[in-house]
Formats: structure tokens, sequence, C-alpha cells
């Protein structure tokens, strides 16, 4: 059999194929909830990155280096073998195949990793809101907290929103690593599948056409909203 023949040898798919419809369902889940999940804490690094008080700048600082510098896989068997090693979780099946016992460690590290780079973008956001609104809403006598909350965060969120779309695109092919857990992702249906098989070529490049699926028309969707974002602005 040809180079050619073995990578586009797809007669394992009969079989095998809800191996691969599953682990679509459980890759886009784990990476909406991930990214949402990342929001929060990224929101409040962010804030303490922009602090005056040296303490805080200094532990927001130190997390997104630590979490920008260590490899995802290394954090998430920290995660995995670290809290959630001495955590009970309960064991539900979602859609009947996804495992809440170790769905939740692979969110849980996926958001903790996420968070340290959406952190320095919604930072970037806030920085990029005309200082002159700020002074303003303090001449108008509103604190601090109600200046960020009231003026700059709305204004901030048009900058950020393209972003956060940007991160989901980038984590559907981070998940890749929860495979490693026993979440029933595309690369794990890919792995079972070569594993049952001996066929050790085909299967990843279907992984691959999926991937390339789901991410192209994203990035483009994305592309197309940060063009628009910028037409609002020259208006």
């Amino acid at each position: 059999m040809s180079l050619l023949e073995r990578m586009f040898d797809f007669s394992f798919l009969p079989k095998y194929a809800s191996y691969f419809t599953n682990g679509i369902i459980c890759t886009l889940l784990i990476s909406v909830v991930s990214v949402f999940a990342a929001v929060l804490p990224a929101l409040l690094l962010a804030l303490m990155r922009l602090s005056k008080n040296k303490f805080l700048r200094g532990i927001s600082g130190a997390y997104i280096q630590i979490f920008r510098s260590t490899p995802l896989l290394v954090q998430l068997f920290i995660v995995y073998f670290g809290p959630f090693g001495v955590i009970t979780l309960p064991s539900y099946k979602l859609f009947g195949f996804i495992d809440t016992a170790i769905f939740i460690p692979g969110v849980v590290a996926l958001a903790l990793n996420s968070s340290a780079y959406v952190a320095e973008s919604i930072r970037a956001g806030i920085l990029a809101v005309d200082r002159g609104q700020t002074e303003a809403a303090r001449s108008l006598g509103l604190t601090q907290a109600q200046t960020m909350r009231y003026v700059v965060l709305p204004q901030a969120v048009k900058n950020i929103i393209p972003t956060l779309a940007n991160e989901l695109v980038t984590m559907v092919k981070e998940t890749s690593v929860v495979g490693y857990l026993g979440v029933q992702d595309i690369m794990w249906g890919t792995k079972t599948t070569v594993g049952a098989t001996f066929k050790p070529l085909s299967p990843y490049i279907l992984a691959a056409l999926i991937y390339f699926a789901i991410n192209f028309p994203a990035g483009k969707a994305v592309e197309a909203l940060e063009r628009r974002m910028r037409r609002g602005d020259v208006r």
C-alpha cells in the first residue's frame, strides 16, 4: 500500500465513527466551558496587574509567568494528581459518554492556563481605553471602582471580545491534552482507533482534518469580527 493510500485509508470509519463524533462534541464542550471559566480569574488577574499595590501586581505577574512558561500537559497532570488527587468528584455521564470526574479537572487545568493569556488581553483592552474617559468619570465624583465598572470595562469589552473569540479557537487545539486523562475528546478517539486497528497514520490524518474543519471557519469568523470592530472605530 502506497503512502497516499495509507494516509487516506478510512476503512475503519464504519466501526469507529462514534469515537470521532463523540470526540467532536466533547472537544467543543470542553473548549467553550474552559474559555468561559477563564474569564473571571483573568479579569481578576488583569485588575491586580493594574493595581498600585506591588504585592497584588507581584502575585498576578508570577501567576501569569508560571502558567505561560510551563507546558500545558505538565499543568494538567499537576492539577489532576494534586488538588483533584485528594478531592473525590461525583461521576456522571454527560451526553452518555463524558465522565464528569475527569472532565472537570481537565476544564480547571485548561481554564487556569487560559486565564494567564486572557488576563494580558484584558489588561491591554483596559489600557486601550482613552485615559480622558477615566479622568472625566473621576471628575464627576465616581470612585475608582465605579469608574472601572461603569466606564472603563464596558468600553474595554469591545477590545477584548475578538481576543476571547481567538482564544476559543486556540482552545479547541489545546484540548487535545485532556485525552491523557481519559476524556473522550477527538485525540482520545484517535488514539483508541489507532490501538484497535493498528493503523498509525490515517486516524491522525482524519483528526487533523476534523480540527481544520472546526478551526479554519472559526478563524475566518474571528477575522471578520475584528474587521467589523475596526470599521466601528473608524466611524
